[in-house]
Protein backbone atom coordinates (compact mmCIF):
# COMPACT_ATOMS: atom_id res chain seq x y z
CA UNK A 1 0.00 0.00 0.00
CA UNK A 2 2.87 2.38 0.84
CA UNK A 3 4.37 1.69 -2.61
CA UNK A 4 1.08 2.46 -4.36
CA UNK A 5 0.64 5.73 -2.44
CA UNK A 6 4.18 6.70 -3.40
CA UNK A 7 3.41 6.01 -7.07
CA UNK A 8 0.17 7.98 -6.99
CA UNK A 9 1.86 11.00 -5.40
CA UNK A 10 4.67 10.91 -7.92
CA UNK A 11 2.26 10.43 -10.83
CA UNK A 12 0.29 13.51 -9.78
CA UNK A 13 3.54 15.48 -9.53
CA UNK A 14 4.67 14.26 -12.94
CA UNK A 15 1.39 15.23 -14.57
CA UNK A 16 1.67 18.72 -13.09
CA UNK A 17 5.25 19.09 -14.32
CA UNK A 18 4.42 17.70 -17.75
CA UNK A 19 2.69 20.90 -18.74
CA UNK A 20 6.02 22.71 -18.29
CA UNK A 21 8.26 20.27 -20.17
CA UNK A 22 6.87 18.19 -23.03
CA UNK A 23 8.36 14.73 -23.66
CA UNK A 24 9.65 13.92 -27.12
CA UNK A 25 8.37 10.43 -27.86
CA UNK A 26 10.30 8.04 -30.16
CA UNK A 27 8.46 7.31 -33.43
CA UNK A 28 7.60 3.74 -32.37
CA UNK A 29 6.07 5.01 -29.14
CA UNK A 30 3.94 7.49 -31.07
CA UNK A 31 2.50 4.53 -32.99
CA UNK A 32 1.86 2.68 -29.73
CA UNK A 33 0.03 5.66 -28.28
CA UNK A 34 -2.13 5.93 -31.38
CA UNK A 35 -3.00 2.23 -31.22
CA UNK A 36 -3.88 2.54 -27.52
CA UNK A 37 -6.77 4.89 -28.33
CA UNK A 38 -8.63 5.75 -25.10
CA UNK A 39 -5.90 4.08 -23.05
CA UNK A 40 -3.30 6.56 -24.34
CA UNK A 41 -3.53 8.58 -21.12
CA UNK A 42 -2.48 5.61 -19.02
CA UNK A 43 0.56 4.91 -21.18
CA UNK A 44 1.58 8.57 -21.08
CA UNK A 45 1.37 8.58 -17.27
CA UNK A 46 3.77 5.62 -17.12
CA UNK A 47 6.15 7.28 -19.60
CA UNK A 48 6.13 10.55 -17.63
CA UNK A 49 6.78 8.66 -14.40
CA UNK A 50 9.98 6.99 -15.64
CA UNK A 51 11.06 10.04 -17.65
CA UNK A 52 10.83 12.16 -14.50
CA UNK A 53 12.54 9.52 -12.37
CA UNK A 54 15.60 9.67 -14.63
CA UNK A 55 16.39 5.92 -14.70
CA UNK A 56 17.23 5.43 -18.40
CA UNK A 57 17.12 1.61 -18.17
CA UNK A 58 13.66 1.62 -16.62
CA UNK A 59 12.39 4.01 -19.29
CA UNK A 60 13.93 1.78 -21.94
CA UNK A 61 12.22 -1.23 -20.31
CA UNK A 62 8.87 0.56 -20.53
CA UNK A 63 9.45 1.35 -24.19
CA UNK A 64 10.39 -2.30 -24.77
CA UNK A 65 7.09 -3.45 -23.28
CA UNK A 66 5.07 -0.90 -25.24
CA UNK A 67 6.81 -1.69 -28.52
CA UNK A 68 6.00 -5.39 -28.19
CA UNK A 69 2.58 -5.15 -26.56
CA UNK A 70 0.39 -5.06 -29.67
CA UNK A 71 -0.09 -8.83 -30.04
CA UNK A 72 -0.63 -9.59 -26.35
CA UNK A 73 -4.07 -9.89 -24.83
CA UNK A 74 -6.42 -11.76 -22.54
CA UNK A 75 -8.48 -14.17 -24.59
CA UNK A 76 -11.70 -15.49 -23.07
CA UNK A 77 -13.10 -18.58 -24.79
CA UNK A 78 -16.67 -19.89 -24.71
CA UNK A 79 -18.73 -22.79 -26.04
CA UNK A 80 -20.99 -22.11 -29.03
CA UNK A 81 -23.46 -24.20 -31.00
CA UNK A 82 -23.70 -24.18 -34.80
CA UNK A 83 -25.91 -21.06 -34.66
CA UNK A 84 -23.22 -19.15 -32.71
CA UNK A 85 -25.34 -19.24 -29.55
CA UNK A 86 -23.22 -19.40 -26.39
CA UNK A 87 -23.80 -22.47 -24.24
CA UNK A 88 -23.13 -21.78 -20.53
CA UNK A 89 -20.23 -23.82 -19.15
CA UNK A 90 -18.25 -23.73 -15.92
CA UNK A 91 -15.69 -26.50 -15.60
CA UNK A 92 -15.62 -26.12 -11.81
CA UNK A 93 -19.23 -27.32 -11.63
CA UNK A 94 -17.76 -30.81 -12.06
CA UNK A 95 -15.61 -32.92 -9.73
CA UNK A 96 -13.25 -34.42 -12.28
CA UNK A 97 -12.48 -34.74 -15.99
CA UNK A 98 -14.67 -37.80 -16.58
CA UNK A 99 -17.70 -36.12 -15.00
CA UNK A 100 -17.07 -32.92 -16.98
CA UNK A 101 -16.61 -34.83 -20.24
CA UNK A 102 -19.87 -36.69 -19.63
CA UNK A 103 -21.65 -33.37 -19.03
CA UNK A 104 -20.11 -31.95 -22.19
CA UNK A 105 -21.38 -34.96 -24.16
CA UNK A 106 -24.88 -34.42 -22.74
CA UNK A 107 -24.76 -30.81 -23.87
CA UNK A 108 -23.87 -31.92 -27.40
CA UNK A 109 -26.80 -34.34 -27.42
CA UNK A 110 -29.04 -31.42 -26.45
CA UNK A 111 -27.54 -28.66 -28.62
CA UNK A 112 -25.69 -30.46 -31.41
CA UNK A 113 -21.97 -30.08 -32.12
CA UNK A 114 -20.30 -27.51 -29.87
CA UNK A 115 -17.07 -25.64 -30.50
CA UNK A 116 -14.81 -23.34 -28.51
CA UNK A 117 -14.46 -19.85 -29.95
CA UNK A 118 -13.18 -16.46 -28.79
CA UNK A 119 -15.80 -14.68 -26.70
CA UNK A 120 -13.75 -11.62 -25.84
CA UNK A 121 -10.25 -10.36 -26.53
CA UNK A 122 -8.89 -7.59 -24.32
CA UNK A 123 -5.75 -6.22 -25.91
CA UNK A 124 -3.13 -5.09 -23.41
CA UNK A 125 -2.39 -1.91 -25.35
CA UNK A 126 -6.04 -0.84 -24.90
CA UNK A 127 -6.56 -1.90 -21.30
CA UNK A 128 -3.32 -1.95 -19.28
CA UNK A 129 -3.03 0.66 -16.53
CA UNK A 130 -0.16 2.97 -15.64
CA UNK A 131 -0.13 1.63 -12.07
CA UNK A 132 0.26 -1.93 -13.33
CA UNK A 133 3.12 -1.01 -15.70
CA UNK A 134 4.95 1.04 -13.08
CA UNK A 135 4.58 -1.65 -10.43
CA UNK A 136 5.73 -4.38 -12.83
CA UNK A 137 8.85 -2.49 -13.91
CA UNK A 138 9.83 -1.29 -10.44
CA UNK A 139 9.54 -4.76 -8.89
CA UNK A 140 11.26 -6.48 -11.83
CA UNK A 141 14.26 -4.17 -11.49
CA UNK A 142 14.27 -4.61 -7.72
CA UNK A 143 14.61 -8.39 -8.09
CA UNK A 144 17.19 -8.16 -10.90
CA UNK A 145 19.37 -5.68 -9.04
CA UNK A 146 19.10 -7.17 -5.55
CA UNK A 147 18.81 -10.96 -5.83
CA UNK A 148 22.32 -12.46 -5.69
CA UNK A 149 21.68 -15.10 -8.38
CA UNK A 150 20.43 -12.42 -10.80
CA UNK A 151 23.66 -10.42 -10.85
CA UNK A 152 25.23 -12.33 -13.75
CA UNK A 153 22.32 -11.84 -16.14
CA UNK A 154 22.53 -9.24 -18.90
CA UNK A 155 19.96 -6.54 -19.48
CA UNK A 156 18.90 -8.28 -22.71
CA UNK A 157 18.12 -11.50 -20.82
CA UNK A 158 16.34 -9.46 -18.16
CA UNK A 159 14.12 -7.75 -20.74
CA UNK A 160 12.97 -10.98 -22.39
CA UNK A 161 12.78 -13.41 -19.48
CA UNK A 162 12.27 -11.43 -16.26
CA UNK A 163 10.56 -8.15 -17.19
CA UNK A 164 7.42 -9.37 -19.09
CA UNK A 165 4.24 -9.20 -17.06
CA UNK A 166 2.38 -12.17 -18.56
CA UNK A 167 3.05 -15.81 -19.43
CA UNK A 168 0.38 -16.48 -22.08
CA UNK A 169 -3.15 -15.15 -22.68
CA UNK A 170 -4.20 -15.08 -19.04
CA UNK A 171 -6.10 -12.11 -17.55
CA UNK A 172 -4.14 -9.20 -16.10
CA UNK A 173 -5.40 -8.92 -12.55
CA UNK A 174 -5.05 -5.54 -10.88
CA UNK A 175 -6.24 -6.79 -7.48
CA UNK A 176 -2.64 -7.58 -6.49
CA UNK A 177 0.70 -7.78 -8.27
CA UNK A 178 2.02 -11.30 -8.80
CA UNK A 179 5.49 -9.82 -8.52
CA UNK A 180 4.76 -8.35 -5.12
CA UNK A 181 3.01 -11.51 -3.97
CA UNK A 182 5.84 -13.90 -4.83
CA UNK A 183 8.63 -11.47 -3.92
CA UNK A 184 7.16 -11.36 -0.42
CA UNK A 185 6.38 -15.09 -0.37
CA UNK A 186 10.02 -16.01 -1.00
CA UNK A 187 11.74 -13.07 0.69
CA UNK A 188 13.89 -15.31 2.91
CA UNK A 189 14.88 -17.86 0.28
CA UNK A 190 18.55 -16.78 0.26
CA UNK A 191 18.86 -17.94 3.88
CA UNK A 192 17.92 -21.48 2.80
CA UNK A 193 20.55 -21.69 0.05
CA UNK A 194 24.02 -23.20 0.15
CA UNK A 195 25.06 -20.97 -2.76
CA UNK A 196 22.97 -17.80 -3.07
CA UNK A 197 24.61 -17.06 -6.44
CA UNK A 198 23.11 -20.20 -8.02
CA UNK A 199 19.85 -19.55 -9.93
CA UNK A 200 19.22 -23.29 -10.30
CA UNK A 201 19.24 -23.83 -6.54
CA UNK A 202 16.87 -20.88 -6.11
CA UNK A 203 14.58 -22.26 -8.82
CA UNK A 204 14.51 -25.71 -7.21
CA UNK A 205 13.54 -24.25 -3.84
CA UNK A 206 10.75 -22.13 -5.32
CA UNK A 207 9.42 -24.96 -7.47
CA UNK A 208 9.45 -27.36 -4.54
CA UNK A 209 7.15 -24.93 -2.74
CA UNK A 210 4.82 -24.71 -5.76
CA UNK A 211 4.66 -28.50 -6.00
CA UNK A 212 3.24 -28.62 -2.48
CA UNK A 213 0.06 -26.77 -3.35
CA UNK A 214 -0.51 -26.40 -7.11
CA UNK A 215 -1.29 -29.54 -9.12
CA UNK A 216 -2.05 -30.64 -12.65
CA UNK A 217 -5.65 -31.70 -13.23
CA UNK A 218 -6.99 -32.85 -16.63
CA UNK A 219 -10.30 -31.25 -15.65
CA UNK A 220 -8.85 -27.97 -16.94
CA UNK A 221 -8.47 -29.39 -20.44
CA UNK A 222 -12.15 -28.44 -20.61
CA UNK A 223 -11.42 -24.87 -19.49
CA UNK A 224 -9.50 -23.40 -22.45
CA UNK A 225 -9.10 -19.91 -20.97
CA UNK A 226 -5.79 -19.62 -19.11
CA UNK A 227 -6.13 -18.74 -15.42
CA UNK A 228 -4.82 -15.64 -13.72
CA UNK A 229 -3.04 -15.60 -10.35
CA UNK A 230 -6.22 -15.09 -8.30
CA UNK A 231 -7.90 -18.09 -9.95
CA UNK A 232 -4.85 -20.31 -9.46
CA UNK A 233 -4.45 -19.37 -5.80
CA UNK A 234 -8.13 -20.20 -5.31
CA UNK A 235 -8.40 -23.37 -7.42
CA UNK A 236 -4.90 -24.79 -6.82
CA UNK A 237 -5.22 -26.91 -9.97
CA UNK A 238 -4.79 -26.30 -13.68
CA UNK A 239 -3.49 -27.61 -16.98
CA UNK A 240 0.06 -27.39 -18.32
CA UNK A 241 -0.25 -23.73 -19.37
CA UNK A 242 -1.43 -22.77 -15.88
CA UNK A 243 1.44 -24.69 -14.30
CA UNK A 244 4.00 -22.95 -16.49
CA UNK A 245 2.41 -19.54 -15.88
CA UNK A 246 2.36 -19.73 -12.09
CA UNK A 247 5.97 -20.91 -12.22
CA UNK A 248 6.90 -17.97 -14.43
CA UNK A 249 5.24 -15.63 -11.91
CA UNK A 250 7.12 -17.07 -8.93
CA UNK A 251 10.50 -17.26 -10.69
CA UNK A 252 10.49 -13.94 -12.55
CA UNK A 253 9.23 -12.15 -9.43
CA UNK A 254 12.46 -13.30 -7.82
CA UNK A 255 14.80 -12.40 -10.66
CA UNK A 256 15.10 -15.90 -12.22
CA UNK A 257 14.78 -15.91 -16.03
CA UNK A 258 12.28 -18.67 -16.77
CA UNK A 259 10.47 -19.41 -20.02
CA UNK A 260 7.51 -21.41 -21.19
CA UNK A 261 8.52 -23.76 -24.00
CA UNK A 262 5.98 -25.94 -25.80
CA UNK A 263 5.19 -28.25 -28.66
CA UNK A 264 1.88 -27.49 -30.37
CA UNK A 265 1.48 -31.14 -31.42
CA UNK A 266 3.36 -34.21 -30.24
CA UNK A 267 4.75 -36.26 -33.14
CA UNK A 268 4.06 -39.76 -31.78
CA UNK A 269 0.85 -39.29 -29.78
CA UNK A 270 -2.09 -36.90 -29.45
CA UNK A 271 -2.37 -33.58 -27.65
CA UNK A 272 0.35 -30.99 -26.97
CA UNK A 273 2.48 -29.91 -24.05
CA UNK A 274 4.03 -26.88 -22.36
CA UNK A 275 6.82 -26.87 -19.80
CA UNK A 276 9.31 -24.44 -18.25
CA UNK A 277 13.00 -23.85 -18.84
CA UNK A 278 15.44 -21.82 -16.81
CA UNK A 279 17.90 -19.71 -18.80
CA UNK A 280 21.46 -19.81 -17.48
CA UNK A 281 23.87 -16.84 -17.71
CA UNK A 282 25.77 -18.59 -20.54
CA UNK A 283 22.57 -18.95 -22.59
CA UNK A 284 22.04 -22.66 -22.00
CA UNK A 285 18.65 -23.86 -20.81
CA UNK A 286 17.54 -26.50 -18.33
CA UNK A 287 13.97 -27.77 -18.83
CA UNK A 288 11.68 -28.56 -15.92
CA UNK A 289 7.97 -28.86 -15.22
CA UNK A 290 6.69 -26.08 -13.02
CA UNK A 291 4.78 -27.37 -9.97
CA UNK A 292 5.78 -30.94 -10.85
CA UNK A 293 9.49 -31.63 -11.51
CA UNK A 294 12.57 -29.54 -10.67
CA UNK A 295 15.40 -28.51 -13.02
CA UNK A 296 17.59 -31.57 -13.54
CA UNK A 297 14.77 -34.01 -12.69
CA UNK A 298 12.69 -33.70 -15.85
CA UNK A 299 12.60 -35.11 -19.36
CA UNK A 300 10.01 -34.99 -22.12
CA UNK A 301 7.96 -38.14 -22.54
CA UNK A 302 7.27 -38.11 -26.30
CA UNK A 303 8.93 -37.36 -29.62
CA UNK A 304 9.29 -33.72 -30.65
CA UNK A 305 8.96 -32.52 -34.20
CA UNK A 306 9.20 -28.92 -33.02
CA UNK A 307 9.71 -27.04 -29.77
CA UNK A 308 8.87 -23.36 -29.54
CA UNK A 309 9.29 -20.70 -26.87
CA UNK A 310 6.71 -18.12 -25.84
CA UNK A 311 8.39 -14.75 -26.18
CA UNK A 312 7.19 -11.29 -25.25
CA UNK A 313 9.03 -9.55 -28.07
CA UNK A 314 7.89 -9.83 -31.66
CA UNK A 315 10.05 -12.23 -33.68
CA UNK A 316 10.43 -10.52 -37.04
CA UNK A 317 11.43 -13.71 -38.86
CA UNK A 318 8.12 -15.38 -38.05
CA UNK A 319 5.71 -16.37 -40.78
CA UNK A 320 3.15 -13.65 -40.01
CA UNK A 321 5.61 -10.95 -41.14
CA UNK A 322 6.10 -12.68 -44.49
CA UNK A 323 2.50 -13.42 -45.50
CA UNK A 324 1.11 -11.51 -48.45
CA UNK A 325 -1.93 -9.30 -47.87
CA UNK A 326 -4.98 -11.51 -47.44
CA UNK A 327 -2.91 -14.68 -47.13
CA UNK A 328 -3.74 -16.89 -44.17
CA UNK A 329 -1.72 -19.38 -42.13
CA UNK A 330 -2.76 -22.28 -39.87
CA UNK A 331 -3.81 -21.09 -36.40
CA UNK A 332 -0.89 -20.52 -34.03
CA UNK A 333 1.74 -20.34 -36.83
CA UNK A 334 0.48 -16.82 -37.52
CA UNK A 335 1.64 -15.65 -34.09
CA UNK A 336 4.18 -12.85 -33.73
CA UNK A 337 5.84 -13.82 -30.47
CA UNK A 338 7.20 -17.35 -30.56
CA UNK A 339 10.72 -18.63 -31.28
CA UNK A 340 11.94 -21.98 -32.60
CA UNK A 341 14.11 -23.72 -29.98
CA UNK A 342 13.94 -27.31 -31.28
CA UNK A 343 17.76 -27.84 -31.30
CA UNK A 344 17.73 -27.29 -27.53
CA UNK A 345 15.70 -30.49 -27.13
CA UNK A 346 16.39 -33.04 -29.85
CA UNK A 347 18.52 -33.96 -32.86
CA UNK A 348 17.45 -32.02 -35.93
CA UNK A 349 17.99 -31.82 -39.67
CA UNK A 350 16.89 -29.34 -42.32
CA UNK A 351 14.49 -30.93 -44.79
CA UNK A 352 14.78 -29.80 -48.42
CA UNK A 353 12.93 -31.24 -51.41
CA UNK A 354 11.07 -30.26 -54.58
CA UNK A 355 7.28 -30.23 -54.44
CA UNK A 356 5.87 -32.62 -57.04
CA UNK A 357 2.25 -31.56 -56.51
CA UNK A 358 0.73 -28.61 -58.34
CA UNK A 359 1.05 -25.44 -56.27
CA UNK A 360 -2.36 -23.72 -55.84
CA UNK A 361 -2.73 -20.14 -57.07
CA UNK A 362 -1.54 -17.44 -54.69
CA UNK A 363 0.14 -20.02 -52.46
CA UNK A 364 3.56 -18.91 -51.31
CA UNK A 365 4.15 -21.26 -48.38
CA UNK A 366 4.04 -24.97 -47.64
CA UNK A 367 3.68 -26.63 -44.26
CA UNK A 368 5.12 -29.73 -42.69
CA UNK A 369 2.56 -31.65 -40.61
CA UNK A 370 2.55 -34.39 -37.98
CA UNK A 371 -0.26 -36.86 -37.31
CA UNK A 372 -1.91 -35.99 -34.01
CA UNK A 373 -5.30 -37.09 -32.61
CA UNK A 374 -6.58 -38.33 -35.96
CA UNK A 375 -5.55 -35.30 -38.03
CA UNK A 376 -2.55 -33.92 -39.89
CA UNK A 377 -1.53 -30.74 -38.06
CA UNK A 378 0.91 -28.08 -39.23
CA UNK A 379 4.08 -27.90 -37.17
CA UNK A 380 6.41 -25.75 -39.35
CA UNK A 381 6.42 -23.68 -42.54
CA UNK A 382 8.63 -22.92 -45.53
CA UNK A 383 8.50 -20.36 -48.28
CA UNK A 384 8.18 -21.98 -51.72
CA UNK A 385 11.04 -20.91 -53.98
CA UNK A 386 11.15 -22.25 -57.53
CA UNK A 387 9.08 -25.21 -56.44
CA UNK A 388 11.46 -26.09 -53.60
CA UNK A 389 10.94 -25.93 -49.85
CA UNK A 390 13.30 -26.06 -46.88
CA UNK A 391 11.95 -26.81 -43.42
CA UNK A 392 14.57 -25.90 -40.84
CA UNK A 393 15.57 -27.83 -37.71
CA UNK A 394 13.08 -30.69 -37.88
CA UNK A 395 13.05 -33.41 -35.21
CA UNK A 396 14.19 -36.80 -36.52
CA UNK A 397 12.67 -40.28 -36.57
CA UNK A 398 9.24 -38.82 -37.30
CA UNK A 399 6.65 -39.18 -40.08
CA UNK A 400 5.79 -35.89 -41.79
CA UNK A 401 3.33 -34.86 -44.50
CA UNK A 402 3.91 -31.71 -46.61
CA UNK A 403 0.70 -29.73 -47.09
CA UNK A 404 -0.68 -26.50 -48.54
CA UNK A 405 -3.10 -24.22 -46.70
CA UNK A 406 -5.97 -23.35 -49.05
CA UNK A 407 -9.28 -21.72 -48.04
CA UNK A 408 -8.37 -22.28 -44.38
CA UNK A 409 -7.91 -26.01 -44.93
CA UNK A 410 -4.78 -28.15 -45.16
CA UNK A 411 -4.42 -30.26 -48.29
CA UNK A 412 -1.61 -32.61 -49.38
CA UNK A 413 1.42 -31.12 -51.10
CA UNK A 414 3.29 -34.41 -51.42
CA UNK A 415 3.72 -37.90 -50.05
CA UNK A 416 4.35 -38.63 -46.37
CA UNK A 417 7.93 -39.45 -45.43
CA UNK A 418 10.05 -40.50 -42.49
CA UNK A 419 12.87 -38.15 -41.54
CA UNK A 420 15.57 -40.65 -40.62
CA UNK A 421 18.15 -40.04 -37.88
CA UNK A 422 20.86 -39.40 -40.48
CA UNK A 423 18.73 -36.80 -42.28
CA UNK A 424 17.61 -39.03 -45.17
CA UNK A 425 13.98 -38.93 -46.29
CA UNK A 426 12.12 -42.24 -46.71
CA UNK A 427 9.01 -41.45 -48.74
CA UNK A 428 5.97 -43.65 -48.09
CA UNK A 429 4.50 -43.67 -51.59
CA UNK A 430 4.03 -47.38 -52.31
CA UNK A 431 5.59 -49.50 -55.04
CA UNK A 432 2.48 -50.90 -56.71
CA UNK A 433 2.70 -54.20 -54.85
CA UNK A 434 0.47 -55.73 -52.19
CA UNK A 435 0.98 -57.88 -49.11
CA UNK A 436 -0.84 -59.73 -46.37
CA UNK A 437 -0.65 -58.13 -42.91
CA UNK A 438 -1.17 -59.47 -39.41
CA UNK A 439 -2.28 -56.73 -37.04
CA UNK A 440 -2.43 -56.96 -33.24
CA UNK A 441 -2.73 -53.41 -31.90
CA UNK A 442 -3.69 -49.80 -32.61
CA UNK A 443 -0.66 -48.34 -30.85
CA UNK A 444 2.79 -49.36 -29.68
CA UNK A 445 2.83 -52.07 -27.00
CA UNK A 446 5.55 -53.87 -25.05
CA UNK A 447 5.50 -57.56 -25.84
CA UNK A 448 6.26 -60.30 -23.32
CA UNK A 449 9.21 -62.39 -24.56
CA UNK A 450 7.61 -65.51 -23.11
CA UNK A 451 4.88 -65.27 -25.74
CA UNK A 452 7.18 -64.93 -28.74
CA UNK A 453 5.65 -68.01 -30.41
CA UNK A 454 2.12 -66.68 -30.10
CA UNK A 455 1.29 -63.09 -30.92
CA UNK A 456 -0.43 -61.22 -28.11
CA UNK A 457 -3.46 -59.33 -29.37
CA UNK A 458 -4.17 -55.88 -27.92
CA UNK A 459 -7.63 -55.48 -29.44
CA UNK A 460 -11.00 -55.31 -27.69
CA UNK A 461 -12.92 -58.49 -28.50
CA UNK A 462 -16.27 -57.83 -30.13
CA UNK A 463 -15.35 -54.30 -31.21
CA UNK A 464 -15.28 -53.27 -34.85
CA UNK A 465 -12.06 -51.88 -36.36
CA UNK A 466 -11.33 -50.34 -39.75
CA UNK A 467 -7.96 -50.30 -41.52
CA UNK A 468 -6.98 -47.32 -43.67
CA UNK A 469 -4.02 -46.54 -45.92
CA UNK A 470 -2.87 -43.05 -46.92
CA UNK A 471 -3.08 -42.07 -50.57
CA UNK A 472 -3.65 -38.29 -50.45
CA UNK A 473 -6.46 -39.16 -48.06
CA UNK A 474 -7.34 -42.04 -45.75
CA UNK A 475 -8.79 -44.87 -47.86
CA UNK A 476 -10.53 -47.84 -46.26
CA UNK A 477 -9.30 -51.41 -46.55
CA UNK A 478 -12.37 -52.75 -44.77
CA UNK A 479 -13.74 -53.46 -41.31
CA UNK A 480 -13.27 -56.46 -39.02
CA UNK A 481 -14.59 -57.50 -35.62
CA UNK A 482 -11.90 -58.26 -33.06
CA UNK A 483 -11.40 -61.76 -31.60
CA UNK A 484 -8.51 -63.23 -29.62
CA UNK A 485 -6.61 -63.68 -32.88
CA UNK A 486 -4.75 -61.05 -34.94
CA UNK A 487 -6.52 -59.29 -37.78
CA UNK A 488 -5.51 -60.64 -41.17
CA UNK A 489 -5.78 -58.13 -44.00
CA UNK A 490 -4.89 -59.27 -47.51
CA UNK A 491 -4.03 -57.08 -50.48
CA UNK A 492 -2.67 -54.21 -48.39
CA UNK A 493 -0.66 -51.74 -50.52
CA UNK A 494 3.01 -52.12 -49.63
CA UNK A 495 5.15 -49.23 -48.34
CA UNK A 496 2.13 -47.11 -47.48
CA UNK A 497 1.24 -45.44 -44.20
CA UNK A 498 -1.49 -47.41 -42.34
CA UNK A 499 -3.97 -46.58 -39.59
CA UNK A 500 -6.16 -49.04 -37.66
CA UNK A 501 -9.09 -47.34 -35.91
CA UNK A 502 -11.69 -48.69 -33.51
CA UNK A 503 -15.24 -47.70 -34.39
CA UNK A 504 -16.47 -44.86 -32.18
CA UNK A 505 -13.02 -44.08 -30.76
CA UNK A 506 -11.50 -40.62 -30.26
CA UNK A 507 -9.05 -41.45 -33.09
CA UNK A 508 -6.01 -41.49 -30.82
CA UNK A 509 -4.78 -44.65 -32.57
CA UNK A 510 -1.30 -44.27 -34.06
CA UNK A 511 -0.16 -44.52 -37.65
CA UNK A 512 2.25 -47.33 -38.63
CA UNK A 513 3.99 -49.04 -41.50
CA UNK A 514 4.16 -52.80 -42.00
CA UNK A 515 7.82 -53.74 -42.05
CA UNK A 516 9.37 -57.23 -41.77
CA UNK A 517 5.97 -58.69 -40.86
CA UNK A 518 5.54 -56.28 -37.95
CA UNK A 519 3.68 -53.06 -37.22
CA UNK A 520 6.18 -50.25 -36.82
CA UNK A 521 4.72 -47.28 -35.01
CA UNK A 522 5.02 -43.56 -35.67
Amino acid sequence: MRRIKKYLLLIITVIMLASCSAIKYPDEIKSNLKEARKNKKQLKIAIRYFHSKGDSLQLDALYYLLNNMSDHSFVEMALYDSNKVEIPWNVLDHKNYDEAESAMNELEVEHGELNWAVKERKKDINTISADFLIDNIELAFEAWREKPWAQNYSYDVFKEYILPYRGSNEPIESWRSWRGYFLEDFKDIEKQMENPDDPIEAARLINTNLKDWFKFDPLFYLNPTDQGLFEMLKNKIGRCEDMTNITIYAMRANGIPVTSDYTPHWADTGNNHAWNSIVLPDGKIIPFMGSEANPGDYSLGHRLAKAYRKMFSEQKNNLVFKLQEGEKAPAWLAGKSYMDVTPDYTNVHDVTFTLDYEIPDSTNFAYLCVFNSGKWKAIHWSEIQNGKVTFTDMGVNIVYLPMFYVHKELEPAGKPFILMKNGDLRFLEGDGNYEETELVSVTKKIFDKATEFKKVVFLDEGEVYELFYWDDEWKSLGKQTATSEPFIYKNVPKKHLLWLVKEGSKEEERIFIYDNNKQRWW
